[in-house]
């Protein structure tokens, strides 16, 4: 695994971007499209239109029928997927090497020859709708949803990627076409691969497809966020627990210190081991599922901390949450705590990187936010050189009363967050 990556890539004239890896011990491929635009370039109105792009491909092209799609991939025992995020939508199937050449030319039908059906619209709205509703229903996905929304209040970052009921229903085909026309242009997408696979029979598969599509103007740069500290509540009677998520900002994926925040969230709450799950959970019993994670974008970050919980045990949890927080800007953390983060984070990249479906989006994020690749000596080596006194100091700038936000969500019966209760 420290062995140099062999990493190619190529750009063509277009600005279309492909990149690969070859794994010569595995028989799979993993092959993604990968677009720069996802969610937070929709204008407000359009709220949830990448996603419903996303939807709209997979319901017929001008080769294939919807069940042709499905049928295409399911018939040689590969998979695939396609996803929405706020920075980028994926589509990507993994096949045997034998199988390439037919799952790339499903993956570029999907992306150059979509139908956009009027019909399909309307009856992809309702499905679209069904799933706001499912994630609604969630819990644990509706109070991170909302803490973003407010934690990002009227800027892009802080919309759902679903969109919502009053934006989907309003989708058409003339905006769908005009968002897809605008996206999907090749100096937007990136293709990366990983598995067993030669660059140059990649790079020939895109060259075919591609190579005469114009690209087109790039649009203004996104404007970076600021954060807003509100505490929010929202009561739904049916359920049995407070679903509590607190939120302080973090670092942008650019910065240099994602690697302490990476070690600094580990030994907070991002593992069994972690002083959230070993205090709420197992020592004190008040919670089953408490965790904290990362949420990076290129330029805007944000830690999380969840936790569900009993209604009357809900104050106890926050003020836990906060103890930790103090404690780690009062005190630094114990050299042996450090040891297991470190040992924690490099574990679990370098597991994931035996998966070549991991290492083809581990490709494309490389390719899209930093422009460069970085060996494992290097991650293994900046991993390294996170120091008690640098996570100290990002404790120092980031769980500051003033900057958290907080919601909870559950038959609450009058319960409300106050500033007093975050104060550390």
């Amino acid at each position: 695994m420290n062995e140099p990556r062999n990493i190619s890539r190529e750009v063509l004239p277009n600005g279309m971007v492909i990149i690969t890896e070859p794994m010569p011990y595995v028989r799979s491929v993993s092959v993604g499209i990968w677009n720069r635009c996802g969610s937070r370039c929709e204008p407000a109105a359009h709220n949830g239109i990448a996603h419903f792009i996303e939807h709209m491909f997979f319901k017929g092209t001008e080769r294939r029928s919807a069940e042709e799609i499905a049928r295409s991939i399911d018939s040689i025992g590969g998979m695939m997927d396609a996803y929405t995020a706020k920075e980028m939508v994926c589509f990507n199937a993994k096949v045997l090497d034998e199988h390439l050449p037919l799952a790339w030319e499903v993956l570029s039908d999907l992306v150059l020859g979509p139908l956009f059906d009027g019909e399909e619209i309307t009856r992809e709205k309702q499905v679209v709708l069904e799933e706001i509703k499912m994630d609604q229903d969630n819990p644990e996905y509706l109070v991170h949803e909302l803490l973003m929304e407010n934690f990002w209040r009227d800027h892009p970052l802080g919309l759902p990627i679903l969109g919502t009921p009053e934006t989907v229903q309003q989708f058409s085909r003339a905006p769908v076409m005009e968002s897809f026309r605008r996206w999907y242009a090749p100096n937007h997408l990136v293709v990366t691969a990983a598995g067993h696979i030669e660059h140059a029979q990649l790079v020939d598969l895109v060259t075919r497809a591609f190579a005469a599509l114009p690209a087109v103007p790039n649009g203004a740069a996104p404007s970076a966020p600021g954060s807003c500290a509100v505490l929010a509540t929202q009561s739904k009677r049916e359920l049995e627990q407070v679903h509590l998520c607190i939120g302080v900002p973090s670092v942008p994926l650019s910065d240099n210190r994602r690697y302490a925040i990476s070690v600094l969230n580990t030994i907070l709450g991002g593992g069994m081991s972690s002083r959230l799950f070993q205090n709420i959970r197992e020592r004190q019993g008040l919670a089953y599922a408490v965790f904290s994670e990362l949420s990076p974008y290129s330029d805007a970050g944000l830690l999380t901390v969840y936790a569900g919980t009993a209604l009357d045990k809900t104050e106890k949890v926050i003020r836990l949450v906060v103890q930790e927080f103090a404690q780690l800007k009062q005190e630094l953390v114990t050299t042996e705590e450090l040891r297991r983060a470190k040992d924690h984070l490099k574990g679990s990249l370098m597991l994931s990187l035996e998966s070549t479906s991991a290492r083809m989006s581990n490709l494309a994020r490389q390719e899209m936010y930093f422009g460069r690749f970085f060996s494992m000596d290097e991650i293994l080596e900046a991993i390294e050189g996170v120091t008690r006194e640098s996570l100290q100091e990002l404790a120092r700038e980031y769980f500051r009363p003033e900057l958290i936000a907080a919601t909870a969500v559950g038959n609450l019966e009058g319960f409300q967050l106050r500033r007093e209760q975050f104060a550390c």
